[in-house]
This record gives C-alpha cells, sequence and structure tokens, in this order.
C-alpha cells in the first residue's frame, strides 16, 4: 500500500502551522515502507496532484479544525465520500481549499484511484488574528502540546491502515487533558487515554 501523510496549514497564521510542524515531525521518524510525508502548506490543488500522480492508495490529512472542544484536542475524521455526488461537479476550485471531501471527489474526477483520505484534526486556539497584525507565527500552548500526541495517533493509524483496516470509519475524538479515569486506565478495559 502506498499511504501519503499530508501536512497541510499556513505557518504565518498561528495554529494554522500544526499540520506542517507534524509532517515535519513526522518526516524524522521510521516509518513503513510505501509510506511518505509532505508538507503541502496551503496547496490543496497541489495535494490532489500528488495523490493522482503519485498513485497513493490512502491519505492521512494532518490540519486544525474547529469542533468546538477545547484547544489542543485531536480529532481522527474520515469523511463520507457520497455514493451519488458527481465528482466533476463538486471539485475543488480552490487551490487553497483543503477540504477532505472534495480533496477525494477530485482526485477521483482527474482518474485517481486514492480511496481513502483520513483527517487527523487538532481543535485551534487562535490564528493569529486577535493581535494586532496579520497572522502571527508559532503554535499556541495547547496546540504545540498536541504535536507529539498527533505522531503517536498518526503512527498508529499508518498500522492500521496498512494493516487493512479497510472496513473501518474513524470518528474519534482525543482531548488534551483526559480525565484522571482514563489517564490510569480502568475496570472496563478502555485504555485509550482521553478517547471519547
Amino acid at each position: 500500500m502506498k499511504l501519503l501523510i499530508a501536512g497541510v496549514g499556513n505557518i504565518f497564521l498561528g495554529d494554522d502551522g500544526f499540520g506542517p510542524e507534524v509532517a515535519q515531525r513526522m518526516s524524522r521518524r521510521d516509518l513503513p515502507q510505501g509510506v511518505r510525508v509532505l508538507d503541502f502548506g496551503i496547496r490543496g490543488l497541489d495535494l490532489s496532484y500528488a495523490l493522482v500522480d503519485d498513485g497513493f492508495d490512502a491519505a492521512i490529512v494532518v490540519d486544525t479544525t474547529r469542533q468546538g472542544d477545547a484547544p489542543g484536542t485531536l480529532y481522527v475524521i474520515e469523511p463520507e465520500m457520497l455514493e451519488d455526488a458527481d465528482p466533476e461537479q463538486d471539485a475543488l476550485i480552490s487551490p487553497h481549499d483543503m477540504d477532505a471531501g472534495k480533496v477525494l471527489r477530485t482526485v477521483k474526477a482527474m482518474g485517481g484511484h486514492c480511496e481513502r483520505i483520513v483527517l487527523v484534526g487538532c481543535e485551534p486556539e487562535s490564528f493569529g488574528e486577535d493581535s494586532d497584525e496579520q497572522g502571527r507565527m508559532g503554535l499556541s500552548e495547547p496546540v504545540a502540546a498536541a504535536v507529539d500526541k498527533a505522531v503517536v495517533l498518526i503512527e498508529s493509524l499508518v498500522t492500521q491502515l496498512i494493516n487493512g483496516g479497510k472496513g473501518e470509519v474513524f470518528h474519534k475524538r482525543f482531548l488534551p487533558n483526559p480525565p484522571a479515569l482514563f489517564a490510569t486506565g480502568s475496570n472496563d478495559g478502555n485504555h485509550t487515554g482521553g478517547l471519547r
């Protein structure tokens, strides 16, 4: 299996640099053969072309996503590919659009065979819009603390995808500060950290 780990985001907009930071750390890890790590920044169209031209079977896209939880919360989301969607009508239009569902439909419209895209997202605290300047460099404290956790999570997903996790659909949330019950494990066999 050929698998792409794609960091996306704008390093000049605070926590939007989460994806590129995770990609940078992942590129220093020992990964299985067939797994490639790339930082796409804000180039969604480039991601689509890479998925088509390089023949990836699956991709893990790493980005920020506002879901309403505490900053630093990690999410694993697999966008649904609607069976009746027309990939040519719903193709990616903006070169800076990083909607994973649109990327997958664009890949299919371009003749690619990437079957799965899984989003590993992090709840941002700020994109720098609260300062006097237009954005800022550097991650907020809770998002920076989530980077290493995201690396471990992605390595686990890589193993699952390579070992045939074809039917499993991912919709999970990992809290930045798990409750004490989960931090030490519990008698119900749930030792998943902050997984809810």
